[in-house]
């Protein structure tokens, strides 16, 4: 392998794919588990009478994980309570990045089902919506990546627009072509992951939007139907093995670890969402009858999978979702706390309830 000096921008960073096998027993075994997996996510999901009820919990909670990563860190409560704002109000900053981490998500969804692929302009756009900034490919030079803990040198990226466009423009084509079909999704998850995060092709944003490009690409391939993979987590679990494999490959060509590590990765979190998505749907079940029972012939099934698509809820909510105009949706929320399965607390002027049981699950 050519040597590599940290300090210099790696402008020969090759192309993928890369001279490595990754194909041996090891890494297959791993890969075929965590497909396993995967698909049980996947059908588990297509069976659900509301899938979108997962969305705003899992979605939301992968975007605290991946935001904490950067060291963006809000509370859960902090987190839930500001979802009920208007985006432009919301007064938490942390929280705010958080929110912009999931509907960046979501836009990216939707902009790949138009055209099918995943393209340059399609990241562009995840990073400025993640950043609220127009910003694109950074074309200043003296990009440097540094330890935080002392500030030595750890690795410089590509420089310049044009080298930046075009490393960008091989990874398309190696996401998108047929020519590479014949490589397991999972193992070329891992080496897309890589060379995003080093072509570092933004002066801000590139893990954020490195970790929705997993998901993107997952569902792009048909691994998983909606975006409900949770893989942040496992990442800021093993942040040191993460950043240290990482290094690892551009410094010595170490592949095969690394796509280990975020196969395995995978797997870990399918098992870890399924886990989550069984909990909430076997307590919304549990609840059912005392919602039922609260509100006598007042009860509806959209009632019910709406207090289970929000931890915090207020009677805004059920407005919007034409469930109930604003003081019979009072009643409603005052009834379910009677009857225990919500909580009331007031915050400013605006009473919330809160699903403590929801909220539990999702602090786990």
């Amino acid at each position: 392998m050519k040597s590599f000096d940290r300090n210099k921008p790696y402008n020969s960073l090759p192309n993928l794919p890369p001279k490595a096998n990754l194909e041996s027993v090891e890494i297959l075994k791993i890969s075929i588990e965590a497909n396993k997996l995967l698909a049980e996510l996947k059908g588990y999901c297509q069976t659900l009478p509301n899938p979108n009820l997962l969305l705003n919990t899992i979605v939301l909670q992968e975007s605290k994980e991946s935001s904490a990563i950067e060291n963006i860190v809000t509370t859960q409560d902090e987190l839930y309570k500001e979802t009920l704002r208007f985006s432009d109000s919301i007064k938490n900053a942390a929280a705010k990045e958080v929110i912009q981490y999931r509907e960046a998500m979501y836009w990216g969804l939707q902009e790949m089902q138009k055209t099918g692929i995943i393209t340059t302009n399609l990241l562009v756009g995840v990073m400025q919506r993640l950043r609220n900034t127009d910003e694109n490919i950074r074309n200043t030079p003296g990009t440097k990546l540094a330890n935080p803990t002392n500030q030595l040198i750890v690795y410089t990226p590509p420089e310049g627009d044009t080298i930046i466009r075009e490393k960008l423009k091989e990874l398309e084509h190696f996401m998108n072509d047929n020519e590479f079909s014949n490589l397991d999704g999972l193992i070329k998850m891992a080496l897309i992951h890589y060379q995003f995060e080093a072509i570092h092709p933004f002066s801000d944003g590139n893990g954020r939007t490195g970790r929705i490009l997993n998901v993107l690409y997952l569902i792009n391939q048909n691994l998983i139907g909606l975006p409900v993979l949770y893989l942040s987590y496992y990442i800021i679990q093993n942040k040191a093995d993460y950043y240290r494999l990482l290094r690892e490959v551009t410094e010595k060509g170490i592949w095969v670890d690394w796509v280990k590590f975020i196969v395995k990765g995978v797997g870990e979190t399918a098992a870890l969402t399924l886990q989550k998505i069984n909990a909430i749907l076997q307590l919304k079940t549990n609840s059912e009858e005392k919602i039922e029972k609260a509100l006598k012939a007042s009860y509806s099934r959209e009632l019910c999978d709406l207090l289970y698509s929000y931890p915090y809820i207020k009677i805004k909510i059920l407005e919007e979702n034409n469930i109930a105009k604003r003081q019979t949706a009072s009643d409603y929320l005052k009834k379910l706390e009677k009857a225990g399965v919500l909580e009331s607390t007031k915050i400013g002027k605006e009473t919330y309830y809160i699903n403590k049981g929801l909220m539990a699950i999702l602090s786990k």
